[in-house]
């Protein structure tokens, strides 16, 4: 059980770790709106990482052949979320400029949306499914049910803590920008960025 433990908290932070455009957008969005909101898109980052551990645990050497086929037309779909995504985030930062609003003003979003975003976000991305897949079919052992169900956990607390330190990373950055001069460049640099990401992801499969 002690090996499934370390195995998962290693995969969560092995997958998670790496900030890409999703961890991107997750500083921007807690930046933009609040950490609470923060929280609950980390959380669901985290819940798409565990899934796939739990789909990569429970199908073994089934999932892969079933991903690979379609794992260029995910990665189209992903970089277009992105793209859009991104668009959002610039027009509504200048929506925002323009209109002269407060650094005390707090985009319209909701828990739940930040949540099912950051979740559908994540599920696009079929680089997830074959890094837990190749995890679990590189074991030289069997793993019991107990096994199983630490290493998900493991890996979805791992996600979980890594996410959230980025959110909170979101959060001071939203309260060190005091000016909406800031909040406007910052918000155009991200979408910049996350834009360059979706290009990444499709010139570079």
């Amino acid at each position: 059980m002690i090996a499934a433990l370390v195995a998962g908290l290693l995969a969560g932070y092995g997958i998670a770790i790496p900030v890409g455009a999703v961890g991107t957008y997750l500083v921007a969005l807690t930046a933009r709106t609040s950490l609470k909101n923060g929280a609950y898109a980390a959380l669901g980052v985290a819940t798409a990482d565990g899934l796939y551990a739990l789909i990569a645990t429970l199908g073994g050497s089934a999932i892969a052949p079933l991903i690979t086929p379609i794992s260029t037309p995910l990665r189209w779909i992903s970089a277009l979320v992105l793209l859009l995504l991104a668009l959002r985030c610039a027009a509504t930062a200048l929506a925002a400029h323009r209109r002269h609003q407060t650094s005390n003003h707090t985009p319209e979003t909701s828990p739940a949306r930040a949540y099912f975003t950051l979740l559908g976000m994540t599920v696009l991305n079929p680089t997830t499914v074959i890094y837990f897949t190749a995890l679990v079919l590189g074991g030289r052992t069997t793993p019991t049910l107990l096994d199983q169900i630490v290493f998900v956990l493991a890996a979805f607390l791992a996600s979980t803590s890594w996410q959230l330190l980025l959110a909170s990373g979101g959060a001071l950055l939203g309260r060190a920008l005091t000016t909406p001069r800031a909040r406007l460049i910052t918000a155009l640099l991200s979408s910049f960025l996350i834009t360059a990401l979706a290009i990444h992801l499709l010139t570079h499969p």
